[in-house]
């Protein structure tokens, strides 16, 4: 598959690729100096090498796994060059900077969903899923995306990913149709629906963490946001993907007379799945006052299922999507260089400080930096830069002045809706995008940067837009 890619990649793809990055080489060390700005060599290096994974990502010279490898090492060579890391301390950096939770909860996930496939419960659920929808594609995406958003509240919402993703595929290998506008639609309502709970995305966690908000609080204030802002997404949903919505349907009359529960091959290994599963999700949303890492708990959850259901570790562990996995390593890697370097809070300071202090512009001014920066950088390391310049603002007179009367500070809902739904923007702006896209790939259905682009960046203007709008009137009402 990575093959094919590479084979596509036209003489004229590679001119246009080398004619972007001269222009954005110009503009990144050419501008600054022309203007009399001293910039830190570093910064200017980190900012080259995100923009060429960007521009090689959006052209797919390479399999994004591999891109990711060769950003990371470009830019941890330029930093132990320019001194920012020492050589011999390059190694711990590397270390620090991964995300172990994030991979372990991925890594947990990905093998106790391989061990359910195996007792045909997606295959059970598509049966049901295409008889509910009598080949109406629309009902179906319906179905499909409002289950996923909803579950996505509750558990976090890559997990959730990893379990319709394959459900998704199911269903249209029997109606012979493309499932990526299904996949590609059910990863945006997830990370929707993911908004609007502590537990329901990565970031909303360490914003909670960090702001000591539990978890009915924030889903009191965020909840009717996203409720609204999700209700508005399903009929962008129609509007992007009416042409695909067209397509018939296959198999129909002959999938109406199947029994689902032929599909169930193994309800012991079932049972003993689901029980698991279903352990790990209550200890998701208690692991706050357990104190334990959802990785811990994912890995555990899948270490005592490989246990009580002998299943082949061999036959699991093939299952495990581990370019997505590398792909994650070498982002962080990326992420963490560029964060050292000052990159990421240079570009977060200076477009706060354009608000000069007011409050209301601040509040505006977090929302869309968040969004359109989680949009190209991992939501997550950008919700760790935020972070401690939101505690910062918060101290500041005119905005604690403002906003005295409030439990917790309006600033902590406009982080959580700019990096929750700005991760819709492109492809790798999300993790459970990353992983539906690795999915999607592993099963043959590769989903380009662009083709996620041109739906998820106006779907993701659009709703943070009705989201903004919403939130700035509940602050207004509670004020």
């Amino acid at each position: 598959m990575e093959v094919a890619a590479r084979s596509r990649t036209s003489p004229k793809k590679i001119i246009i690729g080398l004619a972007i990055t001269a222009v954005i080489a110009a503009l990144i060390f050419v501008v600054p100096a022309g203007l009399g700005r001293n910039v830190s060599p570093m910064i200017l290096v980190s900012a080259f090498i995100l923009a060429c994974v960007y521009i090689v990502l959006s052209l797919e010279f390479l399999h994004r796994s591999s891109i990711a490898l060769i950003g990371a090492t470009s830019i941890l060579l330029a930093a132990i060059f320019l001194g920012t890391i020492p050589a011999e301390q390059s190694f711990d950096f590397v270390v620090e900077v991964i995300d172990y939770n994030t991979i372990g909860l991925l890594l947990g996930m990905m093998i106790i969903v391989a061990i359910l496939a195996e007792s045909g419960i997606f295959h059970w659920i598509g049966i049901k899923a295409s008889k509910s929808s009598k080949g109406n594609l629309w009902k179906l995406m319906l179905i499909l995306c409002t289950f996923t958003a909803v579950v996505s509240m509750f558990i976090d919402n890559v997990t959730t990913v990893l379990l319709m993703v394959p459900v998704t595929i199911a269903v249209f290998r029997i109606f012979k149709v493309s499932p990526i506008p299904f996949i590609l639609a059910q990863a945006l309502a997830s990370n929707v629906g993911g908004t609007a709970t502590l537990v329901g995305d990565p970031p909303n966690i360490m914003i909670g963490s960090a702001a000591n908000i539990d978890f009915s609080t924030f889903i009191i204030h965020m909840g009717p946001t996203i409720a609204i802002s999700f209700i508005a997404s399903l009929f962008m949903l129609k509007f992007f993907f009416r042409k695909d919505l067209k397509a018939q349907a296959q198999n129909l009359e002959q999938l109406m007379h199947e029994n689902e529960n032929d599909y169930l091959k193994d309800r012991n290994t079932l049972k003993k799945s689901l029980a698991v599963l279903f352990g790990v999700v209550a200890l998701f949303v208690v692991h706050g006052s357990l104190h334990i890492a959802p990785s811990i708990i994912a890995l555990g959850g899948a270490a005592v299922l490989l246990v009580i259901t002998r299943a082949s570790p061999e036959k699991v562990f093939h299952e495990v999507d581990w370019p997505t996995l590398i792909f994650f390593v070498g982002l962080f890697i990326i992420v963490g260089a560029a964060q050292e370097s000052g990159m990421i809070d240079v570009l977060a300071s200076a477009t706060i400080a354009v608000t000069g202090g007011d409050p209301w512009v601040t509040f505006i001014a977090i929302i869309w930096l968040s969004a359109i920066a989680s949009a190209f950088i991992d939501n997550i390391p950008f919700a760790a830069t935020m972070i401690p310049l939101v505690q910062t603002l918060n101290a500041s007179p005119n905005i604690s002045a403002l906003f005295s009367g409030f439990q917790v500070n309006p600033l902590w809902w406009a982080l959580a809706l700019g990096a929750g739904l700005g991760g819709n923007g492109t492809l790798i702006g999300s993790s459970a995008g990353i992983i539906a896209a690795g999915l999607s790939e592993k099963n043959g259905h590769p989903i380009s940067f662009n083709t996620w682009f041109k739906v998820g960046f106006p779907f993701m203007i659009a709703t943070v837009a009705i989201g903004t709008v919403i939130l700035v009137i509940d602050v207004l009402i509670r004020l």
